[in-house]
């Protein structure tokens, strides 16, 4: 059987973004949503949140370097599209990243006095790039519709997604802590699951209606029949999931990791709903997958730098989460 590389190589290349971006999603969400409950924390509790992370943050952002390293080679005509309506937003994640990584290490270094200031703007940093995430989602969602209703709608999906980010920072706390942070940790994941689910409810109810085209794949029969699955699944675990955190902490600390694992396999959903909707399409209703890419040849001499890099970096995040692995100590600079 002869492989039809011309066609299957822009499918690959569709395949590792995807997975890439859910990856950032799910591990950088986490740190993210630490940063934005730095606002709900005492300064004892900050420490422990930020130890809770240490290890793992620029690991996690990795992935989202591969994501857009991989639109960039692979899909050039898709990442002009996407950058040029989106440039703004993009510029304000790039300096919520920079303020937060900045603030991440100088709040460890200054004075007592001063570390405040620097909890803060780790705070400002990690909310400014869930905000400009979610934004582009919406915006993104809505075929790249950078007018009023547009704007409106990525504006909601920022506050949604921000609070699934703070959800995701909550279910990784009551695993990594213990005592009063993580009994504070479950009430922060009970409150910010209600804004989760309104933003998936919102995500999808609007994708449906972005154009004919997907309102046909998700409505039209049998297809609704196979794709039910999907949201009856995602409402069963957000159901679980709520039932859990009046359950938590449990003793011996059992459980502990079950929350993280229920909301990554609801992003993990979600993701698959929008791949569903949107899929041939990398610019929604503009630029299908082989419209954008490059050329078969090049994409074959990417295809085998990634083939080295991605077992590296895969290997790199296991490796930092088994060491690192158990209950959050006191995080030290040398």
């Amino acid at each position: 059987m002869t492989i039809d590389w011309p066609t299957a190589l822009p499918l690959i290349f569709a395949g590792l973004m995807g997975l890439a971006i859910l990856i950032y999603v799910v591990l950088d969400g986490f740190d993210l949503g630490i940063g934005i409950l730095f606002a709900a924390a005492e300064d004892a509790e900050q420490d422990t949140m930020i130890a809770a992370i240490g290890p793992f943050w620029d690991a996690n952002e990795t992935w989202l370097v591969l994501a857009v390293g991989l639109l960039l080679v692979a899909f050039p005509m898709a990442h002009g599209t996407i950058l040029t309506a989106l440039y703004l937003p993009v510029f304000v994640l790039l300096v919520g990243l920079i303020l937060r990584g900045v603030a991440f290490d100088f709040r460890a270094k200054v004075p007592a006095g001063k570390k405040q200031r620097w909890n803060r703007i780790f705070f400002l940093g990690s909310a400014t790039a869930s905000l400009a995430q979610g934004y582009m989602l919406g915006v993104y969602v809505l075929g790249l519709d950078v007018g009023f209703g547009g704007m409106a709608f990525g504006a909601l999906v920022a506050l949604c997604l921000s609070a699934a980010y703070a959800a995701m920072g909550s279910a990784w706390l009551i695993y990594k802590t213990e005592g009063d942070l993580q009994v504070k940790a479950v009430r922060w994941l009970r409150t910010t699951l209600v804004l989760t689910a309104l933003g998936m409810v919102a995500v999808s109810l609007a994708t449906p209606f972005a154009s004919p085209r997907i309102f046909d794949r998700w409505f039209l029969w049998p297809e609704i029949l196979y794709l039910s699955p999907l949201p009856i699944a995602s409402a069963l675990l957000f159901l679980g999931l709520w039932r859990q955190t009046f359950h938590l902490p449990k003793p011996n600390d059992q459980h502990a990791l079950r929350p993280f694992l229920t909301l990554a396999a609801i992003f993990a959903l979600g993701f698959a709903g929008l791949a569903w909707s949107f899929y041939p399409f990398v610019v929604p209703d503009k630029l299908t997958i082989w419209q954008a890419a490059s050329a078969p040849e090049s994409l074959a001499v990417i295809l085998a730098g990634v083939v080295v890099v991605l077992p590296i970096i895969i290997f790199y995040s296991f490796y930092a989460y088994r060491v690192f692995g158990g209950k959050a100590t006191d995080l030290t600079y040398d």
